[in-house]
């Protein structure tokens, strides 16, 4: 292993559930406003999962105040406090760009089935 890959290796974070496109999510990140820091929590559809490794980030959207807002996010960054899945939702397509143009009702996907 080279020395890139070895410190990559250390950053990589560990306790991030399992993300799929279509589950809605809560992400906790990080916000620094002059000299104060505080918790900002976005909770939303996740619209896609780029790249592997260190590099790897999602985009949520959700709607607000009537208007959709997407986000990205660094999974490995020291600024995302935590990430919860709220529901697993069921996608068809590895980028749910369609969502971009539905709102309300049309824009939420079914629940994911379980084997049990």
């Amino acid at each position: 292993m080279n020395v890139l890959e070895e410190i990559t290796q250390e950053q990589i974070r560990t306790d991030i559930p399992e993300l799929s496109p279509g589950d809605t999510v809560r992400v906790s990140a990080r916000v620094v406003e002059g000299t104060r820091e505080r918790i900002q929590v976005f909770e939303g559809t996740v619209m896609r999962l780029r790249a592997g490794g260190i590099q790897k980030s999602i985009t949520v959207r959700r709607i607000a105040s009537g208007v959709g807002v997407e986000r990205t996010f660094k999974i490995n960054s020291p600024r995302i406090d935590k990430i919860e899945v709220v529901r697993h939702g069921q996608a068809r397509r590895a980028q749910l760009y369609f969502l971009r143009h539905r709102v309300g009702k049309a824009a939420t996907l079914r629940e994911r089935r379980t084997n049990s």
